[in-house]
């Protein structure tokens, strides 16, 4: 069953075109891990925050993804990595448009 998992920690930067000119190499890494289906980045910078919603085919897969990329995260000096794995309420969120799983 898929498993979305939710990803948030402090982050001071870089956001917006920089970040996305910065993470190209992390970004494209992330379509090789295991069970990954897709990602949402997520950034805010007036809260100096960022992350990401995922989308992994497994609980494992998505657990597995979490830890390493806290480990990462860690090892990077960020710290206050909070991640949160949850199951879908497909036929509501079909309702709101979400793309199907």
């Amino acid at each position: 069953m898929p498993k979305l998992l939710q990803v948030d920690f402090p982050f001071s930067g870089p956001f917006g075109e920089e970040m996305t000119a910065q993470l190209q190499g992390l970004a494209q890494s992330i379509n090789d891990e295991p069970g990954f289906l897709w990602k949402i980045w997520t950034e805010n910078q007036d809260a100096q925050e960022a992350g990401g919603i995922y989308l992994f085919q497994d609980e494992a897969s998505a657990q597995t993804y979490l830890d390493m990329h806290t480990a990462r995260l860690n090892a990077m000096g960020i710290t206050g990595v909070r991640g949160r794995i949850f199951d879908i309420n497909t036929d509501l969120s079909a309702l709101n448009k979400a793309p199907q799983v």
